[in-house]
């Protein structure tokens, strides 16, 4: 495992969300419930930002902009497609469900690391 130092603990305050590059890669780093999680920032559906997505209380992040969601300990989809109405299903199967990479991260002397394999 390559440890990457990605960012001092407090520029990411408890229930914000931040994206740092990582060797090539665009990493959202979001910290919920004293947790700090890092994930691609790229729903694997469309490819497009998971940012700005809703982070629910049982810890899952929604894709914006088709309502996927993610949990975010271990990038698995809890909900696939679910937006817009109607064409949902037909983008579901032509899009099959696809988890979202996930990455160990850890605290040391206020440092935010990033495991990559």
């Amino acid at each position: 495992m390559n440890w990457i130092k990605v960012l001092p603990e407090n520029e990411l305050p408890l229930n914000d969300r931040k994206v740092v590059k990582v060797e090539q890669r665009n990493i959202l780093l979001v910290h919920h419930n004293n947790q700090i999680y890092a994930l691609e920032n790229s729903c694997p559906h469309m490819k497009l930002p998971l940012k700005k997505g809703k982070i629910t209380d049982d810890g899952a992040i929604v894709c914006p902009f088709h309502r996927s969601a993610f949990d975010l300990a271990t990038g698995n989809p809890t909900e696939w497609i679910t937006f817009p109405p109607g064409i949902n299903k037909l983008m579901g199967m032509v899009s099959k469900e696809k988890s979202v990479p996930v990455f160990p991260t850890r605290v040391e002397e206020g440092n935010i690391w990033v495991g990559l394999q």
